[in-house]
């Protein structure tokens, strides 16, 4: 196992995610016990040491789990992560009271990690309101020991990242991102990666293999990287590409069974970051896997002057396209959901005056249409 320096600890450069453990008839709030307990074995034998868990995951019953199979190891062989759920907001008032539920649930009297979960568009205010004292409480639990390091979690665009370190930064000791070979431009990850630079904050990295999607690849695209490394499986890629990124420190990754965890903890066992010749393939490859589905926004903004509703559409296009190469998911939705109702798609009224300045010719009133179609 390659291990990563912070703060004085030897961190296990892969992370144990358990957002998608292994469950029982397809019942993601049943977690299969069992098989999650023989792979929480078999990470603790072969040298990962680090487990990231959530309230909200499989239903509440995560933190739980992990608890409950991690205690039966020493608390200095292991590091454990969790979240304040601040992507439900009727939670912003109860910080301490789901603190104090989640050592509970995890069976420890600290956390080694712990985040403000999913900074984005729809929490961002109430984060950095001071009436709900979530950074205050959460330093004080620093400060007892109950916290060793704090950090966040941010699905949000680079806006509410940069808005929140600008607040919080100096606080803030490490930053969960979505980070994968097709996010790097897609969703302006590598933007992200420069904004934490400026703040010294070393990155985790959520979504490796973007939910699955990056486990696999068209004949064409795997022809092209078994030709620059025949040895090397499709999700190695992946993972390769994270290995060239300096900032990098953990990488998790939600595996679903022990198979999945052998072969990842195999890839982790050494560092082959990529040639500059290998990163730009395997980069054209993810621009073509979005443009074969995304809309060409250039963001040249001509359509706004034009739209009687004062609809934002670069902005929305932006999202609807993450909808559609996502093939769904709770981004868009969940950044929508800051937006006013008079904002969002379901405003258009199809009076199609924006597409007759686009200079991309797209078909603006039938995206928004889809969009809404989509969203329901």
């Amino acid at each position: 196992m390659i291990y990563k320096d912070f703060k004085g600890l030897k961190l296990s450069a892969l992370g144990l995610g358990s957002m998608r453990l292994p469950t029982i008839d397809g019942n993601d709030a049943n977690i299969d016990k069992a098989a999650t307990a023989e792979m929480v074995e078999y990470a603790m034998q072969h040298g990962v040491n680090y487990y990231d868990t959530a309230w909200g995951y499989h239903d509440g019953n995560s933190e739980l789990v992990m608890g409950e199979l991690l205690e039966k190891y020493p608390r200095d062989s292991f590091y454990l992560a969790t979240k304040f759920p601040g992507y439900d907001l009727s939670n912003m008032d109860k910080v301490e009271k789901i603190f104090e539920k989640q050592l509970e649930k995890c069976r420890v009297d600290h956390f080694d990690f712990y985040l403000f979960h999913n900074v984005c568009e729809m929490n961002v205010e109430q984060y950095l309101d001071p009436k709900y004292g979530i950074l205050d409480y959460l330093l004080k639990q620093k400060e007892n020991g109950r916290i060793r390091h704090l950090g966040f979690s941010c699905h949000g665009s680079y806006d509410v990242a940069k808005r929140f370190l600008e607040a919080y930064g100096k606080y803030m000791e490490f930053c969960q991102i979505q980070l994968n070979y097709m996010d790097y431009d897609f969703q302006n990850a590598k933007a992200k990666l420069e904004l934490l630079k400026e703040y010294d904050i070393p990155v985790w990295v959520m979504e490796p293999l973007r939910g699955g999607k990056l486990a696999s690849l068209s004949e064409d695209a795997e022809a092209r990287l078994h030709a620059l490394r025949p040895d090397e499986s499709i999700p190695g890629w992946a993972f390769r590409f994270l290995q060239s990124l300096p900032q990098v420190t953990v990488t998790l990754s939600g595996m679903s069974n022990l198979e999945q965890l052998k072969q990842n903890i195999a890839i982790f066992s050494e560092e082959k970051p990529l040639n500059d010749t290998e990163k730009q393939t395997l980069l054209d490859i993810a621009s073509h896997m979005v443009n074969k589905s995304a809309l060409p926004c250039t963001g040249c903004r001509y359509c706004t002057s034009h739209c009687p509703q004062g609809l934002n559409i670069p902005y929305l296009l932006e999202l609807y396209n993450e909808h559609i190469v996502t093939g769904g998911g709770f981004l868009a939705p969940m950044a929508l959901s800051s937006l006013p109702v008079d904002k969002q798609p379901s405003a258009c009224i199809g009076c199609r005056s924006c597409e007759r300045v686009c200079p991309q010719q797209i078909k603006i009133s039938e995206a928004m249409a889809d969009f809404v179609k989509k969203l329901q």
